[in-house]
């Protein structure tokens, strides 16, 4: 087949590999003008791992992988209440340390490495929109020229371009949380460990502070807040995020005032509604979505990436198993996917914004309770006595699709 991929990240690059494998011609095309290995730490979990390992470049991301040793809860002077520490043992589930943590960026060059030679990138052009029939898609470019395919792949992000297009009449894809994030690059200074740490302030916001190399750290600001229109501020320019954030979290203590001021001149920044995408398909004729653009879980899953190696696996394996009727291939991607899907959208928001409290009492409690969780050593049982995390889903079997190093 010949397929045109729309999304250059994760999602994509793993359903390239995949196809380039099988012997179809693949095209990937990203709007922005480079490869964007860029963006925040993420990390593998449950099936991710193995469909990491199938497609063979688990080495990779285990040598440019994070050596962050685990979580510490701190209070507004950094003092350590509780520590859960990261599950290196190869069995059981991961802790919020995974073991195989990893900068976004570092992934998207690893998968570009591995499918560069056999896949056409083509950067700075997006798709305007596209037309299709029983034998075809015919896609229309923002440079003005067109070209013909068999199978057409959005996998273009929580904010798909393809999605809108292919599902008009879904206004509002989103199942909004009620949380929003924002993230960026500051210098790491001494007291900054491999050890993540998470603080919470008064007013339902929360700083968390990850280092990911000898000169960087990385800052983060989460929000609680239910108000529609602060979902606009995430469309405003760079500058008037910033400054919204700034307001924010101005006096939320601990070292909210580093993070502030590293924040007006980094040059990595990012800011984002935590928001899932619910759809009832995910694809229409020879057209399909994929990864965050089909079903984003929200950072909160901690399953995104997971969510896009499975996603990308699944969908290469239909196509292998039908190769010559594309829309039994995508009815049976949807079939199986599903489940999974279901489970890593199963998101207790409730609870998470249990461990966000508004007042300065609430965070106390939850400081104490962390505490006693820990000095019970309730984290280490639970990963001693629990199976490997995988929710009762497991990867299925493809012929051609088998590990490769």
């Amino acid at each position: 087949m010949k397929v045109l991929i729309c999304g250059g990240g994760c999602a994509g690059p793993a359903l390239a590999l995949w196809l380039a494998r099988l012997g179809h011609q693949v095209t990937i095309v990203e709007r922005f003008p480079a490869l964007r290995a860029s963006g925040a730490q993420i990390d593998l979990r449950a099936q991710g791992i193995p469909a990491a390992h199938r497609m063979g470049i688990l080495p990779a991301v285990r040598e440019r992988s994070v050596d962050e040793l685990g979580l510490s809860i701190i209070d507004e002077k950094g003092r350590s209440w509780a520590k859960i520490m990261a599950n290196t043992s190869g069995k059981g589930p991961q802790t919020p340390t995974s073991e195989y943590e990893i900068m976004r960026g570092d992934l998207v060059q690893i998968l570009y490495e591995k499918t560069n030679d056999e896949v056409e990138y083509v950067f700075g052009k997006s798709v305007d929109k596209f037309e299709q029939d029983d034998q075809k898609v015919e896609v229309y470019f923002s440079d003005g020229t067109s070209a013909t395919y068999d199978l057409l792949v959005g996998a273009d992000g929580l904010g798909s371009g393809i999605r809108k297009m292919l599902l008009p009449e879904t206004s509002d894809p989103y199942f909004h949380t009620g949380f929003h994030i924002a993230y960026w690059i500051v210098p790491r200074i001494p007291s900054d460990s491999n050890l993540a740490e998470d603080y919470n302030a008064p007013g339902g916001r929360q700083i968390q502070r990850r280092s990911h190399s000898p000169t960087e750290t990385q800052a983060y600001f989460i929000l609680k807040d239910d108000a529609p229109e602060i979902r606009a501020i995430h469309r405003a320019s760079e500058a008037d995020q910033k400054e919204f954030w700034k307001q924010r979290f101005r006096n939320a203590g601990w070292q909210a005032e580093r993070f502030i001021k590293g924040m007006e001149t980094t040059s990595n920044f990012y800011s984002s509604e935590i928001a899932q995408v619910r759809l009832n398909r995910w694809h229409k004729g020879r057209v399909v979505l994929l990864g965050d653009a089909a079903h984003c879980a929200s950072p909160m899953s901690g399953m995104g990436t997971t969510g896009a190696f499975v996603g990308a696996y699944v969908l290469a394996g239909e196509l292998s198993k039908s190769p010559d009727d594309i829309g039994s291939a995508l009815e049976n991607y949807e079939k199986t996917l599903r489940p999974f899907v279901d489970k890593i959208q199963d998101v207790n928001f409730g609870f998470r914004r249990l461990v966000m409290p508004d007042t300065a009492w609430g965070i106390s409690v939850a400081r104490w309770a962390m505490w006693l969780v820990c000095l019970l050593r309730v984290p280490q049982l639970v990963i001693m006595f629990s199976n490997e995390g995988n929710g009762g889903w497991t990867l299925p079997e493809y012929p051609g699709l088998e590990s490769h190093s």
